[in-house]
């Protein structure tokens, strides 16, 4: 399946947004989703991930407590909602899908996802 980010945007710190992945091609439902973002000058690194039954999340430390990531499988889609957003958030945001065997497995590396969008820009600023 291919994925497709939307959501993103311009914000003044301390605002909110939520990014959506969509899948087309297909279903992601028995996919692990994450959600990866590079800002500039910097390598990509994992934000959020979540198994394919939403049961399990696992979050960076960075945005633990603030970012939050869920899934709507009649929709087929995953989402990152994004709270109290600070200018160190400023990054591409991208999702990644890899499907699963167990429904509560999940995964932190980005090379264990097959499947990427093209990314979404978040903006913050101070």
């Amino acid at each position: 399946v291919q994925l497709v980010e939307s959501g993103g945007g311009s914000v003044r710190a301390g605002g909110s947004l939520r990014l959506s992945c969509t899948a087309s091609g297909g279903t992601f439902s028995r996919y692990a989703v994450a959600w990866f973002r590079q800002a500039p000058g910097k390598e990509r690194v994992f934000v959020a991930v979540i198994s394919w039954s939403g049961g399990n999340t696992h979050y960076a430390d960075s945005v633990k407590g603030r970012f939050t990531i869920s899934r709507d499988a009649a929709e087929n889609a995953v989402y990152l909602q994004m709270t109290s957003l600070k200018s160190e958030d400023t990054a591409v945001y991208y999702c990644a899908g890899r499907p699963t065997w167990y429904s509560s497995s999940y995964y932190l590396h980005e090379d264990d996802f097959g499947s990427w969008g093209q990314g979404t820009q978040v903006t913050v600023s101070s």
